[in-house]
């Protein structure tokens, strides 16, 4: 059901003249894999990244040379609790109301990825669409305005109640999959996202 929405909420994306432009793009430093990920593993100069839950500690960044076309990407595959990865612009917030949010990804097993913001009063929240597992790299496209939201309890990562996060001033946006890893048989992997909105100085 959440994979028809997704691929519905893609088409939409295609066909709507009045997108909003590129707000901002991450796909990971051309480096080696690393343990956990850090700063310098930011392609995007403009961008800040946090980590977040307790499994934050071995998040990887991560990359096989022998894979052909292999990208670097961020995996869960190690991490022993919960975990979320966020990304902002210091310079500016983002207007999501007509906003939305593509990404390169593969999960494995039962793992789902879902987006995270962080909203101009502090509050977290995670959506209820999700990019589920598949065998080969995919890109989706989510419209914000037509999912559904719980409040994040960010140190934990943690859903609780449904929630309606204002997205007319958004100050952090990311993904989690509200799981751990399993190795390479069940876990998630991000190659690149992008975030489409207006600017809020």
């Amino acid at each position: 059901m959440l994979r028809a929405l997704s691929i519905s909420l893609v088409l939409c994306g295609v066909l709507s003249a009045a997108d909003p432009n590129l707000f901002f793009r991450e796909d990971w430093a051309d480096t080696e894999p690393a343990l956990p990920v850090t700063q310098e593993h930011v392609a995007n100069p403009e961008l800040v990244l946090a980590l977040h839950g307790p499994g934050k500690s071995v998040i990887k960044k991560s990359f096989h040379k022998w894979v052909p076309n292999d990208p670097h990407y961020i995996w869960s595959g190690v991490t022993s609790a919960r975990w979320a990865v966020s990304l902002s612009k210091p310079s500016a917030q983002v207007d999501l109301t007509k906003g939305r949010v593509r990404w390169r990804a593969k999960q494995a097993g039962f793992m789902r990825l879902r987006i995270i913001v962080e909203t101009a009063d502090g509050q977290w929240f995670v959506s209820e669409a999700s990019d589920g597992p598949a065998s080969a790299w995919h890109v989706t496209e989510f419209i914000l305005a037509d999912t559904k939201w719980r409040v994040l309890d960010i140190e934990t990562v943690i859903e609780k109640a449904w929630g309606v996060p204002d997205l007319s001033g958004v100050k952090s946006v990311g993904f989690t999959d509200l799981s751990i890893g399993g190795a390479s048989s069940s876990s998630s992997r991000l190659d690149w996202i992008e975030v489409y909105g207006k600017p809020v100085k």
